[in-house]
């Protein structure tokens, strides 16, 4: 007896069609990676932010500084040993965090040192592209200042509550882990109290 060849419908219906592998499996075994790979990345974060802010960071000067709130009219310098100064006795009002074109005035920002922020200061004048770099550091944080500093001892200075760092250059990477480690760090005489809400006045030209 001779065989017909089945035609190409009777093949499709018998299972001539190529394995295919199931969706979901596929799809599943993706979402893991991805999610093992971002839980990765955020572990990884956590680790090296600890190491920064424990580990020292060269350079850094600590003080041993008051806290005085002062409720009578404040001087713009108020005997201050440090410049620009890392605390003691400050206006009622802190000044809000942010970035500001003018100086600004240190009876503010010592009371928003004492919140937990990092001051950043240079010298006006300072190189386009430097300031550029300080801006880019400082925007978006919760808990910063960057303001020019007339007579700076240092093109950039950056200041926490009894701490400070002198710089050459906004390029030096000290400067983000100094953010990181002391921006409400564990110095910050009153960690959470508000950085806004506060004052944004600067100082005339």
């Amino acid at each position: 007896m001779t065989r017909s060849t089945p035609s190409s419908r009777q093949t499709r219906r018998s299972g001539g069609q190529p394995t295919r592998l199931p969706l979901l499996p596929l799809v599943g075994g993706v979402v893991a990676v991805v999610l093992i790979g971002v839980i990765g990345f955020a572990v990884y974060n956590t680790i090296q932010d600890r190491n920064i802010r424990t580990a020292p960071i060269e350079g850094v000067q600590t003080y041993s500084v008051q806290r005085d709130h002062v409720t009578t009219a404040v001087n713009q310098d108020l005997g201050y040993d440090q410049i620009p100064p890392v605390g003691g006795p400050h206006d009622a009002n802190w000044q809000n965090c942010g970035i500001y074109d003018q100086p600004i005035f240190s009876k503010h920002a010592v009371h928003s040192l004492e919140h937990g922020a990092v001051w950043i200061t240079y010298q006006p004048g300072l190189a386009a592209a430097d300031l550029t770099k300080l801006k880019g550091l400082v925007a978006g944080r919760d808990y910063a200042l960057l303001s020019p500093y007339p007579d700076l001892p240092s093109p950039v200075v950056a200041s926490a509550w009894g701490v400070q760092l002198k710089l050459e250059s906004a390029d030096d990477p000290r400067l983000s882990n100094f953010i990181r480690k002391y921006a409400q760090g564990p110095q910050t005489p009153e960690p959470g109290a508000a950085c806004f809400n506060g004052t944004s006045v600067v100082k005339a030209q």
